[in-house]
């Protein structure tokens, strides 16, 4: 079959992209390289990955996802492998060679049109709790995972350079500073864990898909958590009550420092917001850094 990149792909990494223009011959070398039957790919699927249904030769069904090597797959695959499926979808390949560099990784068939995004806020919630605290384990011995700060030093750089004299700029900026100066722990973390990274399993109800994996503290895993379904709290009339209600729920139900995971909340909206809005994408970055206000 014809690998064509989803139109949502192709918004995301632009037309004349040297891995999107390869990707349907990657694509398929991938498959005849493992010998799996394509039942189709995955619409709209991600902004950074091209995700297929397939099965294996022994009939079992899986799931076949290549991103680019912008998105470090290979972090990706170290990150699922030592979850081993607790709290994760399962990496179903062998740790060769051929499938570290760039093959795509072939993961479980979960459910990718069911998310937590499908139930009631409350229940996501609840649900996303019990799903994060899964996947906060000591970091395998030697290995390549970034740091909190480190990530988030060169996302500052970009922050100062695009609007350091916003206020709320420099407050997030500040807060950064504060933050990453004595972390109470180091963790393995997810790195981007929201309701539409947790999709319906079969073994389990609930598995985080989608890491980038990052080691560092609680409080920053869950910060892009407390901003889903921003749009839904920008339209409510008690939005900014709503928000502050949800960061100590947050932390409370998960153990976590409340200014600490406030502040970190403030900072990863503040930093969405201002890439949103230097890439064009203005109503969300609006939205991101109104919500940022709130905190």
């Amino acid at each position: 079959m014809a690998f064509e990149p989803p139109q949502r792909l192709v918004r995301a990494l632009g037309e004349n992209d040297e891995w999107l223009g390869q990707l349907p011959r990657t694509a398929q070398e991938a498959v005849d390289r493992r010998k799996l039957d394509v039942e189709r790919v995955v619409v709209p699927g991600g902004r950074s990955a091209l995700v297929l249904l397939v099965r294996r030769s022994d009939g079992v069904p899986a799931a076949l996802k290549l991103a680019p090597p912008a998105a470090e797959p290979a972090l990706e695959r170290a990150a699922l492998a030592h979850w081993n499926g607790w709290g994760a979808v399962r990496l179903l390949d062998e740790a060769d060679e051929n499938h570290a560099n760039g093959d795509g990784l072939l993961l479980e068939r979960l459910q990718p049109d069911v998310s937590l995004r499908s139930l009631p806020e409350a229940k996501a919630l609840l649900e996303a709790a019990g799903t994060v605290r899964r996947l906060w384990v000591e970091p395998p011995a030697g290995h390549g995972f970034e740091t909190a700060a480190e990530r988030t030093g060169r996302q500052a750089q970009a922050m100062r350079a695009r609007a350091a004299d916003e206020p709320l700029v420099a407050e997030a900026l500040a807060v950064r500073e504060e933050l990453v100066a004595l972390p109470p722990e180091l963790l393995l973390l997810h790195g981007n864990f929201r309701q539409g990274k947790v999709l319906a399993g079969e073994r389990t109800p609930w598995l985080a898909v989608g890491p980038e994996p990052v080691v560092g503290e609680r409080a920053y895993d869950l910060a892009r958590l407390v901003r889903d379904r921003v749009e839904d709290l920008v339209a409510a009339s008690g939005g900014a009550s709503s928000a502050r209600r949800r960061v100590n729920r947050l932390a409370d139900s998960l153990e976590v420092d409340r200014d600490r995971l406030r502040g970190w909340t403030l900072f990863r909206a503040v930093e969405s917001g201002t890439r949103a809005m230097a890439a064009g994408r203005r109503a969300e970055g609006e939205m991101a850094l109104e919500f940022a206000s709130w905190l």
